[in-house]
């Protein structure tokens, strides 16, 4: 006889139990930021909406970050490391190709041996690690999922390079997520546009960098470091198709998120867009048609676009400066290099 094998028992819902931050110490005005490039501050802020951002010391690290959101999600939500059934980590600045992030922030947490890794998926990358996370706790995989983004992006910075450079900011944020009575989490909308793979991405691969190898051997070191400097790998965007990509196609992956939670606008407490553009999260409130009750990230002001951990840091601060949407449903969507998308309404802690 064929032998049954045993399957994990479904859970009748998830939802997030506490959100988390750290944002470091270095504060960089638009006034500093144009010490490198043809700008202003006016110019900065009527584009951008930035006013500042957060940039982590040379001594920071992409692990530390995610500790430090870590630390506070998980005292957020009252939950021992040890209870953690997964660890994920979206980054796209993790210096080491392997092994991952993920792994040296469940050891430093206490939450070892669960399984940990880390996500590539750029400023969708949270909502891929809730998608996932969702996942693996409604399937009885784990009990509770920690999902972190972290970012130093200022390692991936030339301070010269005027289509995203300015934009860029350091930081985490990150989410318990548990079981939970009811959903509080909907099915998730996410894809992808490979179409646009160039739109944002890296001046230089990693190979690139092994043609330094035949300067070392000649012994000009001179040349190795001039050479370095030219080909290190760091970011830049064709900002044009990125905005119209996200103003007239992000709208539209939104309004599929609250169809598929089989909610409306009017539903919402709070909107917690990917923390792109000030004017891009402007048109997507205008083209969703949100309310005016619903309350509406834009942390970008003071923190600049963080990549993947722009959501998490946007839900913390909301919640922090209006208490009263706790419990409310807000909705999320982050988009990015790729091209990539993800959205999702979930229930505010």
């Amino acid at each position: 006889m064929t032998p049954v094998l045993r399957q994990n028992d479904v859970r009748a819902g998830t939802r997030i139990h506490g959100v988390g931050a750290f944002r470091p110490d270095v504060v960089v005005t638009n006034d500093d930021v144009c010490q490198w490039i043809d700008s202003s501050d006016e110019w900065i802020r009527q584009r951008t909406g930035i006013v500042t951002r957060r940039r982590a010391s040379q001594d920071v690290s992409v692990i530390d970050m995610a500790e430090g959101a870590a630390r506070d999600a998980l005292a957020k939500a009252g939950i021992e490391a040890s209870r953690l059934g997964a660890v994920i980590v979206s980054t796209v600045s993790h210096p080491f190709a392997t092994p991952s992030a993920a792994t040296a922030l469940t050891e430093r947490l206490g939450a070892t041996p669960a399984p940990a890794y880390d996500v590539s998926a750029a400023c969708a990358g949270y909502c891929y690690g809730v998608a996932q996370a969702d996942a693996l706790v409604r399937s009885g995989a784990a009990e509770y999922v920690l999902v972190v983004g972290a970012e130093k992006l200022s390692d991936l910075i030339d301070n010269h390079e005027r289509t995203i450079s300015f934009l860029l900011g350091d930081g985490a944020g990150a989410v318990v997520i548990g079981p939970s009575d009811e959903p509080g989490i909907s099915p998730s909308i996410w894809g992808s546009d490979g179409s646009k793979w160039g739109a944002i991405g890296m001046t230089h691969s990693l190979n690139d960098i092994r043609g330094l190898e035949s300067l070392a051997a000649a012994g000009d070191e001179d040349a190795v470091v001039e050479a370095a400097r030219n080909i290190w790998p760091t970011m830049r965007q064709d900002g044009p198709t990125v905005f119209r990509w996200a103003v007239w196609e992000m709208a539209k992956v939104a309004q599929s998120a609250l169809d598929a939670a089989g909610v409306t606008a009017e539903d919402l407490s709070a909107f917690v867009p990917h923390q792109a553009n000030m004017r891009i999260i402007d048109e997507m409130v205008k083209q969703l048609k949100l309310p005016e009750h619903v309350k509406v990230g834009r942390d970008i002001a003071d923190s600049g676009n963080t990549s993947a951990a722009s959501i998490p840091l946007a839900m913390h601060r909301l919640l922090e400066e209006n208490p009263d949407i706790s419990g409310g449903l807000a909705l999320q969507i982050g988009f990015g290099a790729g091209l990539v998308f993800g959205a999702q309404v979930v229930r505010l802690p």
